[in-house]
């Protein structure tokens, strides 16, 4: 039983990797097609490309004119989730820089998560491109402390659910079957610290960093 659960995880650890060098070079293939490539991590258009870019830039004027009365008096309050959200990533910073040394957890590089990009595109006005930053900031942050959640869970209460979740986070596929009392005593130290596949992938330059100012 155990020799083939081993198989069968390493069938779909392979069968992962090849759909990682797919999506490799699909993402290669959609930089050719728009005419960037990544540089320092930040992505540079070919000159006629910027120069196409900024003649479709639609001006601050036209782009409130185009835009729904509801969607400008409503935005007050989309914008106002800046609060919780700069508070929540303050937490997480403290939350995981004190906690996770002790639970033997490695922390989670928010630069993972949260990623400023796409206001450098020139075809966009600054509304829009505050909106983009707004938007990489709110769901970046939120999916940073899924994660953090996630390693916590790992830690104290590794055991998956008895329903099917719709989305399920990055660690649970670790977690201990439900209902499974014999394994979650025999096992549950060793899941704790089954913590391999993150450190493998974490490098000296992506550190964990504290909360943008």
């Amino acid at each position: 039983m155990m020799n083939a659960m081993i198989q069968a995880h390493d069938e779909i650890s392979h069968r992962i990797r090849g759909l990682e060098e797919e999506l490799r070079a699909a993402l290669e293939e959609k930089q050719r097609a728009f005419a960037y490539r990544l540089l320092d991590g930040r992505a540079r258009f070919e000159q006629d490309a910027e120069r196409a870019h900024r003649r479709l830039k639609s001006s601050l004027g036209a782009y409130l004119i185009d835009s729904r009365l509801l969607a400008i008096l409503t935005a007050p309050v989309i914008y106002a989730g800046i609060v919780p959200f700069a508070l929540l990533d303050l937490f997480l910073f403290v939350y995981q820089g004190l906690c996770f040394p002790v639970y033997g957890i490695p922390k989670v590089a928010r630069a993972d998560y949260i990623v400023f990009d796409r206001f450098h595109l020139k075809y966009l006005n600054w509304l829009e491109r505050w909106n983009c930053w707004y938007c990489s900031y709110g769901n970046g942050l939120l999916a940073y402390g899924v994660e953090i959640a996630a390693r916590t869970e790992q830690h104290w209460c590794p055991i998956k659910h008895a329903r099917r979740l719709r989305a399920p986070h990055s660690r649970y596929p670790h977690f201990l079957e439900f209902g499974d009392a014999v394994s979650y005593r025999r096992k549950i130290e060793s899941v704790r610290r089954d913590f391999v596949d993150v450190r493998s992938l974490a490098t000296p330059s992506n550190p964990s960093e504290p909360p943008a100012a």
